[in-house]
C-alpha cells in the first residue's frame, strides 16, 4: 500500500485572501513505512512574504524570487503523488491551499477523502493529550532537534515515523504477505522465509503406558473393531 506523507508552507493561513504555498514536502510510505523516495519543492508565491510567516518557516521573498511558480511544479507534484492516499497533519489546512493551487490552474482538485488526517489519528488515540507534530515526537521518542523552523520536507519526514507510530509501530514492516518494494517502488518480488529443519521428535510409548493401556482395552465391552471377528 503506498501512500504520500505531506507537507506545505505558505504564505499565511487563508488562500482565498490570497496566500500561497512557498514549500511542498512529499515522503513516500509503504505499507506505513517511509522509503528513501521524496519529493522536496520550493515554490515562487508571485507576491510578497508576511513577517508572521517568516518567522515561522524562515523563507524570504528574495530567496524565493527565483525558484518555479507552482503552474511549473504542478505536474512534478501531481506525478510523484499519483492516485496514493495523502497523509497529513492538520489534512484541510494543505488541502485548501493545493486545491486552490491547483483551480487557479483550472486544473481538477483532489478530494478531501484522499486524506487521511493525523491530527484526528492521535486525538482518537489519546483523548485530551496534545496533538502538534512536536507533542507527537516527544511522545513516540522521536528526535526532533534539526526542527527549529518549520520546513516542508524535514516536517513530513517527522510526520512519516509519527504515523508509523500512531500505526503501531514497526509492526506492520514486519507484514510477510505480498511483495517487497525498493526506493524506487519497483516489486522485488515475494517475501522469502527461512524455515529452519527440526528432526522428528520420538512419539514411542514407554512400557508402562503399553501395560495401561492394554488394561484399559481388557475393560471394555465388546469393542467395535472386534465386531464381526470369528
Amino acid at each position: 500500500m503506498r501512500e504520500i506523507v505531506l507537507d506545505t508552507e505558505t504564505t499565511g493561513f487563508d488562500p482565498l485572501t490570497g496566500h500561497r504555498i512557498v514549500e511542498i514536502g512529499c515522503v513516500e510510505a509503504i505499507n506505513f513505512v517511509p522509503t528513501d523516495r521524496y519529493l522536496h519543492l520550493y515554490i515562487n508565491p508571485e507576491r510578497d512574504m508576511p513577517p508572521e510567516a517568516f518567522a515561522v518557516h524562515g523563507l524570504s521573498e528574495e530567496f524565493l524570487r527565483d525558484k518555479p511558480v507552482f503552474a511549473e511544479i504542478c505536474g512534478q507534484f501531481l506525478d510523484f503523488i499519483g492516485d496514493s492516499r495523502l497523509v497529513i497533519h492538520n489534512a484541510e489546512f494543505d488541502m485548501r491551499f493545493i486545491n486552490a493551487e491547483l483551480k487557479r490552474l483550472g486544473i481538477p482538485t483532489l478530494p478531501m477523502t484522499r486524506a487521511l488526517d493525523t491530527v484526528q489519528m492521535a486525538r482518537r488515540k489519546f483523548p485530551g493529550a496534545p496533538a502538534s507534530l512536536d507533542a507527537l515526537c516527544r511522545r513516540f521518542s522521536i528526535d526532533n532537534s534539526n526542527r527549529t523552523l518549520h520546513g516542508a520536507l524535514l516536517d513530513a519526514q517527522l510526520l512519516g515515523e509519527v504515523y508509523l507510530e500512531l500505526q503501531g509501530g514497526r509492526q506492520p514492516d514486519l507484514v510477510l504477505a505480498g511483495n517487497r518494494r525498493n526506493a524506487a517502488g519497483d516489486a522485488e518480488g515475494p517475501v522469502k522465509i527461512e524455515r529452519i529443519r527440526r528432526e522428528p521428535r520420538p512419539h514411542a510409548p514407554t512400557e508402562a503406558e503399553l501395560e495401561a493401556h492394554g488394561a484399559l482395552l481388557k475393560q471394555l465391552k465388546n469393542p467395535m473393531w472386534l465386531a464381526g471377528a470369528s
